[in-house]
């Protein structure tokens, strides 16, 4: 793997981890740990672009009270919808 594409991956896990709002800091950083090393860079620029939707819309979609919109009806946001929060991925 490139030094490039390392660097991008651990600058995404830094802003999985640190979005503001605990709850999508646990949901979406665990969800980091767990994919980001098997993301490809096309997958790695539509994660990206999952960080910059504001944090309540991204909480509203993560709990199931509305569906994402087209734009990112994708299949990291689909992984994303299915993963599982668990302590574990902490350690």
């Amino acid at each position: 793997m490139s030094a490039k594409l390392e660097q991008r991956r651990k600058r995404l896990a830094f802003r999985a981890w640190h979005r503001g709002m605990k709850e999508l800091d646990l949901l979406i950083g665990g969800f980091a740990d767990r994919h980001l090393a098997e993301l490809s860079p096309a997958q790695l620029g539509r994660f990206e672009a999952l960080l910059d939707v504001p944090e309540p819309l991204m909480y509203r979609w993560l709990m199931g009270q509305e569906p994402p919109p087209a734009e990112y009806d994708h299949d990291v946001m689909n992984l994303l919808l299915t993963f599982k929060y668990s302590p574990q991925h902490l350690d």
